[in-house]
Parts: C-alpha cells; structure tokens; sequence
C-alpha cells in the first residue's frame, strides 16, 4: 500500500473534525417550530386593538386619555399617514395602516418599552420597533407642511402682532430655547451625549410663537453643547447669520417713532447670544430699574416656549422617560411629537389665550429674576438694539400697568 504522508494524514484529520463539528452543530440548532408564536396568533381575541381599542371607541374621553388625540384626530392623522405605513404581504396577514398607528401613538403618549407595547398588541417587539419609526416618519413627512411649514415674511408678522397683542413685546417674531430628551447611553458615543445634568441626551431646539405652536425645531444635537452652541450649528442659526430667515423689514416700535426703525427679534434666555434678531436678558443681579424692566418684559414673552416644553412633555410621556432607543430613533419621535402638539393647539379651544390686562400671572415674578452671566461676545449694534427696548419699556409709550409691581 501507498503510505499516507504526514501533511496528507494532518489534512485529512482536519477536515473529519470539520465535518463532525457541523454534524453536531446542526443537529444542536433548534428548529423553528411555528411561523408565528401562539400568543401572537391570538392578536384579534386578545390585542388591545381589536379589544380594547374598540371598546374605546364608545368614550371619547377615554381614547384621548389613551392616545392623547380623540377620534376625529386620529381618523384625521390616520386618512394622512395611511397610504404611507401601508404593507402588502402574499405569505400572512399584515398589521393594518390604524394597528400600526395605534401602536406608534401609544409609544408616544407613554414612553413605554417596545416590548411592553408588544405584549399589549400581542405583535413581535422588534415589529413595534419597525411600526414606530415608519409612523413617526409617516407622520412628520405627511403633516409638515400643514402644520409647521417654514415662516414666511407674512408669517412673521402674524406672529409678531400676536406677542404685542397678547404679551407686550413688539417687533418679537418667536421665542428661542433648548430641551433635553435623556436617552441611554449610545454604544461608543464616548462623552458627545453626556450633558450637564448628569445624563445622556440629544438637544430639542425650537422657536415657538405667541399661541404655544412650534414654528421651527432642530433635533438631534449632541447633549454635551450648549443652548448657544446648539444654536450655531443648527439650520435655523445658520439661516438666522445669513439673513434668510425671511424676517420683515425694521418697523418703530409703538408711540416710540423717536427711537427709529427696530429690528424683528427672537426673544431667548442667558445661555443664547445677543445679536441683532436676538435679545437676552441683561447679565447681573444689582441692576437698575430699567435693565430690571426689561427683564421682566423679555421673559414674559420667552416663557412661551418654556411653556410649550411644558405642555409637550405633559402630552406626550415618552418625555418622562429614559428612553431606551438610539439617538436617530429617538430624533425621529420628538419630531413627530412637535406635529402632533401644533395639530392639538389648532384643534383645541384654548388656541386663544386672552393676554393679563391688568395683573400679572403668579410666576412672573420668579422669571424676572434672571442673573446668570455668560461669555457671549455681542455686537456694537446689537447692545443698542437692547438699549433702545430697555428704555422704551420704561417710557410711557412702552410700559404696562403692572410691571412696577413686579420689580
């Protein structure tokens, strides 16, 4: 007989211990027993679709308390979003286009896990992952331009006239501010979402009008940036140094011909740049009357979209939540969320808030305190631009009743 070399014998004992590893291998894979699991197959007796949300139905009030819009709302969204999140399948039955919103609404009133969410509807949990995300994008892309189109020149000074009718401060065409939404931590994110607070998060930045609506948002900055960082790479801020914004031309701001032609300004708290479209407080607690005036007057407009922070996240409880979703996820939800509360605010009766006339409102006085410091360099022009508000809120022309009071 032919003798076996070494290097032959070596090769053929590698490839019998290749051939046993897979033999083992294969017969150690547990096979999928069912297409689908049985408590899933179970869906139209027992989900909270074809339940609950039936039942529902018949409450008006308890839908909304269930998914934060009512009927006509939802059947509203649903005739927008429907074609969008539609699915065909030849092989199952497929989750139908008001399932599928049903789920992503009750992730967005809640905050609840995907896999919390995934028992109620009995659907997989990485189903409920996929029906989010397309609902959310379903719902920004379908709805965006009804209910937050770009201002435009007319826009502004719609807005405008609202915040010197209801707030007292002219030539203001929003209110500026920043929101954390805490997330889990990203997957080798190192400290880019890491924010001052202790937690990981990205950055909500959002001007809001004189009714609480939200006029432009920018989401997904790291949470480590500051407000004014935020500011200066967002779309909007880069629109805002270029000066295409659309923002109307100089106006003289009420009774006060005197003082010249006054820019339109977006009002913001200390931790934005003074500029000549933005006006933040005075620095420093041992000011003058007028600086003091002048404080009050701009928070009083800027609580606005503190305020509409406020209702947002009483409306839509993912806000209450560490969310467990990544960072483009979670981008994803708060855009659609921002949707959602301008759809409520036109539908809702108190779009109208009536301005106080005479008195104050209790929080005033604990907003008129502002004294943080920040390094922001500002303009020659844009400390004359706030001189100028300064002192015609303290001129006959631009005062109101109750502000001595205040400070």
């Amino acid at each position: 007989m032919k003798e076996i070399s070494a290097m032959d014998f070596h090769h053929r004992k590698t490839l019998a211990v290749t051939l046993l590893q897979d033999l083992f291998t294969q017969k150690s894979k547990k096979r999928r027993s069912v297409w689908v699991h049985p408590i899933l197959q179970k869906r139209k007796n027992h989900g909270e679709f074809h339940q609950l949300i039936q039942e529902l139905r018949l409450d008006n009030g308890r839908f909304k308390a269930y998914f934060r819009v009512d009927k006509d709302q939802f059947d509203y969204i649903l005739r927008k979003v429907g074609p969008s999140i539609g699915k065909q399948s030849f092989c199952r039955e497929t989750i139908s286009p008001a399932q599928r919103l049903c789920i992503c609404l009750r992730y967005l009133a809640t905050g609840d896990s995907f896999k919390t969410i995934a028992f109620s509807y009995r659907v997989g949990h990485s189903t409920v992952a996929g029906i989010v995300k397309d609902v959310c994008e379903a719902i920004w892309d379908n709805l965006v331009e009804e209910y937050m189109p770009p201002p435009n020149r007319e826009r502004w000074r719609e807005i405008a006239a609202d915040f010197q009718q209801m707030w007292n401060f002219p030539n203001c065409v929003g209110a500026v501010d920043g929101k954390h939404i805490v997330i889990q931590a990203p997957a080798s994110s190192g400290s880019l979402y890491f924010n001052y607070k202790g937690s990981f998060s990205i950055i909500l930045l959002a001007v809001v009008d004189a009714r609480y609506r939200f006029q432009v948002v920018d989401v997904g900055a790291y949470g480590r940036s500051s407000d004014g960082g935020t500011l200066a790479v967002s779309a909007f801020g880069r629109a805002l140094c270029q000066g295409s914004l659309g923002i109307p031309e100089d106006k003289p701001l009420p009774g006060a011909e005197h003082l010249g032609p006054m820019p339109h300004v977006f009002v913001a708290d200390e931790a934005f740049p003074l500029r000549r479209h933005m006006m933040r407080p005075h620095p420093g607690q041992n000011i003058g009357r007028e600086k003091r005036l002048y404080n009050y007057r701009l928070s009083r407009a800027r609580r606005m979209v503190e305020c509409s922070f406020g209702i947002l996240a009483a409306q839509w409880r993912l806000y209450r939540r560490v969310l467990g979703v990544t960072p483009e996820m979670a981008e994803k939800a708060v855009k659609a969320t921002c949707i959602l509360h301008n759809l409520l605010r036109v539908d809702q009766a108190e779009d109208h808030p009536q301005a106080p006339s005479s008195e104050p409102d209790s929080t005033a006085r604990a907003m008129g305190d502002l004294h943080r410091m920040s390094s922001n360099n500002s303009s020659r022009e844009a400390i004359t631009i706030r001189e100028k508000f300064t002192q015609y809120f303290s001129s006959t022309e631009g005062a109101v009743p109750w502000q001595e009071n205040i400070i």
